[in-house]
């Protein structure tokens, strides 16, 4: 899993690089934010010469899929403020999907807990050598399709939990409209907007029970 995510770091780091943001600016970027589709949606958009609320929106927009893992995910994370505080840290795609693949709620947090331990580590060293050692690659992340590793891992955990029908209609269809959206609506609006699928899931859900 921090093989996968190494070469997205690397493509964030040279991203920030060609957006000309200082190394403090990029590395700092991803200690603070942990994010990897709204670090570089943002950066993207500062790159390009775009308003700084604009990057912000764009980066908030993709993120409001936290909110749906931290509801899956509060049971088994509880205990004090802080120590909460310091887990909504690692509230990403990968790390909720490690952690609620388990069954018991201690090792639900323990998942999740490890498997974001280890990827905040492998994205932030692999920023770093992004922004230094690979800073002039140019299209070359694109080129390797580098840009394309962390879509791909995450499709490789979620796979093995569309066990019903109507999970992989919510798949399906969410999918279908978040690709349909890509080429005309601003970044973030598509992952909101793949919410649809879920209604497509529970008519789903639905047919299935009264069959």
């Amino acid at each position: 899993m921090a093989l996968a995510v190494t070469p997205f770091g690397i493509a964030f780091g040279v991203a920030g690089a060609k957006a000309g943001l200082a190394l403090w600016q990029t590395s700092g970027f991803s200690v603070l934010v942990f994010s990897g589709s709204a670090q570089l949606a943002a950066v993207d958009i500062v790159g390009r010469g775009g308003a700084v609320p604009s990057a912000i929106a764009a980066g908030l927009l993709l993120n409001l899929r936290s909110l749906g893992f931290g509801v899956a995910m509060a049971p088994s994370l509880s205990g004090p403020w802080w120590k909460r505080a310091a887990w909504s840290q690692l509230m990403i795609d990968e790390a909720t999907a490690v952690g609620s693949a388990q069954s018991e709620q201690r090792w639900r947090r323990y998942g999740f807990v490890f498997a974001g331990v280890v990827l905040f580590l492998a994205w932030n060293l692999s920023t770093l050598l992004g922004a230094t050692a690979f800073a002039g690659a140019g299209d070359l992340v694109h080129r390797w399709g580098i840009d394309a590793a962390i879509p791909a891992a995450f499709l490789a955990l979620l796979w093995p939990r569309l066990a019903s029908v109507d999970q992989r209609v919510t798949a399906v269809v969410g999918g279908a409209v978040a690709l349909a959206l890509v080429p005309i609506a601003p970044p973030g609006v598509p992952v909101i907007a793949a919410g649809l699928g879920v209604a497509a899931g529970w008519r789903a859900r639905r047919r299935e029970g009264a069959a």
